[in-house]
């Protein structure tokens, strides 16, 4: 898992990340995930993450949900995998809403 891209000049980062299915289920990727955007808005002083997955993988697709970022819509056939052009899902979170958040 990782900062994919970042723009600087707009104040905005994409995180992605893959687990082995081994490895699933256990929580890794979300806390992961809410350290990376801890990092990007408090060190880095982004004002946007954005986590965009294919929008039949819905285990990847509950990590974002379950950290609070707002569904934003669909990139049509913005990836190529196994194949074919697939369909992601645009999840968003801006830097005033992580820091209003409830921190379970």
């Amino acid at each position: 898992m990782g900062f994919n891209s970042v723009n600087w000049r707009q104040k905005h980062i994409s995180i992605g990340y893959w687990l082995g299915q081994q490895f699933q289920g256990k929580g890794i990727i979300t806390q992961a995930c809410a350290a990376l955007v801890d990092h990007a808005f408090q060190e880095m002083n982004l004002h946007r993450v954005e986590i965009s997955t294919a929008v039949e993988n819905f285990k990847s697709r509950a990590v974002p949900e379950r950290l609070g970022f707002k569904e934003e819509g669909i990139a049509r056939q913005s990836a190529w995998l196994y194949d074919q052009f697939i369909d992601h899902v645009v999840y968003g979170m801006l830097a005033e809403e992580w820091k209003a958040r409830p921190v379970k």
